[in-house]
């Protein structure tokens, strides 16, 4: 088919369907790596397969946290099909033609953000020239880009949920309740030049119950993708739907913890609430990791959101005096301050680059931001991606960049804007970029550093608390402030022994540490910090070498592809699905 004639799509009942329907053979894939490289596919140095170091830790050096985050939209397709269907997540360009030419595939689905136009042509005409009669979906937030038809070659262009337009179109379990796949939320995770993945309770979940954010900020691509403002998708629309799949997830993985990928979690409050009700009955200790605007964490107690189990928010800061309503007439640094206290971690999130910002004022800004003194900080240029308010906007108006002038590989919110600024030179963004991850990092230290002081504070303020739930919650969390924390700790405080205000902030921390956990904090800081000293210079020296790391390649089937011969062992994709439809329905876990 020609590009020109590609079908944009959003989930319909009226979508035509595919002639071989749920018997047809799917596969879905991401974007072909290596990623974290200059190339002429579009990767980018700049922008590795990693979304801390991309954008939160990216100057820390050995003391970045590296990880990588799998595919979950197409995980989440996956498993809601009976259709056979194979997931190739990040493959090498040699793996994903090697797929082609042996799969005999009716589908073939490709998912990507904006950036990776260049790839995704690629990885059309190599669909073409090897599966000549198969449909080619192109679905993710490069679906929003306005003539994305024009420039790729294939069939159905997708905008918005997946599952539900997957189901549609090949006659699927339309309307079968949702199946979630078992995620892990992290892997290949590492630190100071170490490993520091433990045993799998130690690591989250992944939990999908929504899609979207009806806040709708301007700059938001998610919200723009689900609907826009006042709109967004719920999978789970009850606390006992929630509550029935957490139940299920924590048993099938092992695990206590979640991360929750809802753009804004806290907002149903009366669903977190009930949530919060079923733990508090059925006596789970559960861990959460959550995504929260200010306004939504300010209708909830600094204990309730201890008892829900909020151990980490990550919660747009914005810039100083933004006018997004979500910040209005919230004092963040008091914010900031009170969740550290109670032991809930704090990612803040910041824009460099906003209407009002220029050289005059753009110190101020960054100054602003490094003073919440944030566990972690995340800065991102602003960036208007298509199917934004901000990026009609700033069409409409004639300031948005050519291709020619801002090639789409570089538009991913770290190293160039892709319009004209009103008030900041072009080229100047970059560094701007630069100064205010190393101010951040200069002032208040690595984040690993952060999150041990955050750890420990809830554990001295809770350890006694009354309800045995957060007890056995904060017992748990504390657990690494004894060995791995105290180690982490003692080997930056070696790092950074010439900078007076770094190490004296250390070594208050440390001996926090030790008076509270006595001869095993002070025996892990002794040995292992001197170890993670050594593995921190050894990861600082293969860095400034050009280090750089990439996530493996995983290949998964779900049970009617995996009935079918293939010239590769593929792994059995496994979900979950809810039970509850009421309030009574979680009575039967106990």
């Amino acid at each position: 088919m020609s590009p020109v004639n590609a079908q944009i799509d959003r989930p319909s009942p009226t979508l035509s369907l595919h002639p071989r329907g749920r018997r047809a053979k799917v596969l879905l894939a991401s974007v072909c790596g290596p990623y974290a490289q200059d190339d002429e596919h579009g990767s980018r140095s700049l922008n590795p397969m990693e979304l801390y170091h991309n954008q939160v830790t990216r100057v820390q050096g050995p003391f970045s946290l590296r990880m990588f985050h799998r595919s979950w939209g197409l995980m989440l397709i996956q498993a809601n099909l009976t259709a056979p269907c194979t997931v190739l997540d990040f493959p090498t360009w040699e793996r994903f033609e090697e797929e082609l030419r042996g799969g005999d595939y009716d589908v073939v689905g490709i998912s990507s953000i904006v950036l990776n136009q260049h790839k995704v042509r690629t990885m059309c005409e190599m669909v073409r020239r090897h599966l000549p009669n198969a449909t080619i979906v192109i679905g993710g937030h490069i679906a929003n880009v306005p003539d994305l038809a024009d420039r790729v070659d294939a069939d159905h262009i997708v905008r918005g949920d997946g599952v539900s337009w997957f189901r549609r179109f090949l006659d699927d379990q339309v309307d079968e309740p949702l199946r979630h796949p078992l995620i892990v939320s992290g892997f290949g995770a590492r630190c100071m030049g170490m490993k520091v993945e433990g045993r799998p309770e130690d690591t989250a979940a992944t939990l999908i119950p929504s899609v979207g954010c009806p806040l709708g900020c301007n700059f938001c691509s998610t919200s723009a993708m689900f609907g826009g403002k006042g709109k967004s998708v719920d999978f789970y629309k009850t606390g006992d739907e929630l509550f029935d799949i957490m139940h299920q997830l924590s048993t099938s993985m092992k695990v206590r913890s979640f991360f929750i990928m809802d753009e804004n979690f806290l907002l149903q409050r009366s669903r977190a609430l009930r949530v919060l009700e079923l733990m508090e009955r059925h006596r789970k200790p559960w861990s959460l990791y959550v995504f929260s605007s200010a306004n939504a964490l300010r209708r909830y107690t600094l204990e309730e959101l201890v008892r829900i189990g909020v151990s980490w928010v990550w919660m747009g800061l914005e810039g100083e005096e933004s006018a997004y309503k979500k910040l209005s007439g919230v004092d963040t640094f008091g914010l900031v301050r009170g969740l550290q206290s109670h032991g809930i971690r704090v990612l803040g999130s910041s824009i460099i680059g906003l209407e009002d910002h220029s050289p005059e004022n753009i110190d101020r800004v960054i100054a602003h931001s490094v003073r919440h003194r944030t566990d972690f900080h995340q800065y991102m240029l602003y960036t208007p991606i298509p199917g934004t308010p901000l990026h009609a906007e700033l069409s409409a108006a004639g300031r948005l960049l050519t291709d020619s002038e801002c090639d789409p590989a570089d538009v991913h919110g770290q190293s160039v804007f892709n319009y004209r600024h009103s008030s900041l030179p072009p080229g100047v963004e970059g560094e701007l970029m630069v100064r205010a991850f190393t101010r951040d990092f200069e002032q208040n230290g690595p984040s690993v550093v952060r999150i041990a002081e955050t750890t420990l504070a809830g554990w001295l303020r809770h350890k006694s608390h009354p309800d045995p739930r957060v007890r056995d919650r904060m017992k748990w969390e504390a657990r690494p402030l004894s060995s791995s924390y105290a180690a982490m700790v003692a080997a930056a405080r070696l790092y950074f022994r010439d900078r007076p205000d770094l190490h004296a902030r250390m070594d208050r921390l440390l001996g926090d540490l030790i008076r509270e956990f006595g001869w095993k904090a002070r025996a892990s800081a002794a040995l292992g910090g001197r170890l993670l000293h050594w593995t921190s210079r050894r990861e600082a020296d293969r860095l400034a070498r050009g280090w750089s790391y990439e996530p493996d390649t995983f290949y998964e089937v779900n049970e009617a592809a995996a009935a079918q011969p293939r010239r590769r062992r593929a792994a059995l994709c496994r979900s979950v699905g809810c039970s509850a439809t009421s309030s009574p329905a979680a009575e039967a876990h106990s």
